[in-house]
């Protein structure tokens, strides 16, 4: 019978201890984040093209050329980011991306945004260890200033999350949702 990595098992919303055997590999590629953000934040340069490679270190891929992120910018881990093109993440926002974050073209990202897909159990005795769940930004989507999205959301296309909002649950395509917990605020027509 194969074993299933901990990067599948974490990414697939089980809950890792710890304690785990393979916990070392994921630690490792976490210590890789601390690494490269670090690089990132302390870099001296207006260079985008410098800014995007380094980028590119953490997630593991190259981004496109039309990316552009300011830092100061935070991650636990890296690796599970994927970025579309024309997308735009401004400044001291914070990734926590071990259940996978995907944002797809054309979104805008305003400063100090969270996005955190991983959570702790309730339980007491088990609140150490950590359940992952993936986020999904959905092309045209923007995220306004402050705003934190949960484990397990996706938001729309073209929705907007007012600055913020705490998102708990998935946001309907061309709708703007505000508060917390963030609620549908209105719907957006094509009169825009």
């Amino acid at each position: 019978m194969e074993t299933i990595s901990i990067f599948t098992r974490d990414k697939s919303g089980e809950t890792i201890q710890l304690d785990d055997p393979e916990y070392p590999q994921l630690f490792q590629i976490i210590q890789k984040a601390i690494r490269a953000t670090a690089k990132l934040n302390t870099l001296v340069t207006d260079d985008i093209q410098e800014i995007n490679a380094i980028f590119s270190e953490l997630i593991g891929t190259k981004v496109d050329d039309s990316f552009f992120i300011i830092p100061p910018f935070y991650s636990d881990f890296g690796e599970n980011i994927t970025i579309g093109k024309n997308v735009f993440v401004n400044h001291a926002c914070t990734f926590m991306d071990r259940g996978g974050i995907m944002i797809e073209d054309n979104v805008l990202i305003g400063p100090k945004v969270n996005i955190i897909t991983t959570n702790h159990p309730i339980n007491p005795s088990e609140r150490r260890a950590t359940i992952s769940q993936p986020i999904i930004i959905k092309k045209g989507a923007w995220i306004g200033v402050g705003a934190t999205i949960l484990p397990g959301v996706t938001i729309g296309v073209n929705s907007i999350v007012a600055a913020g909002a705490v998102v708990s649950k998935d946001v309907p395509d061309n709708t703007i949702v505000g508060g917390i917990p963030a609620k549908i605020i209105k719907s957006i027509s094509e009169n825009y």
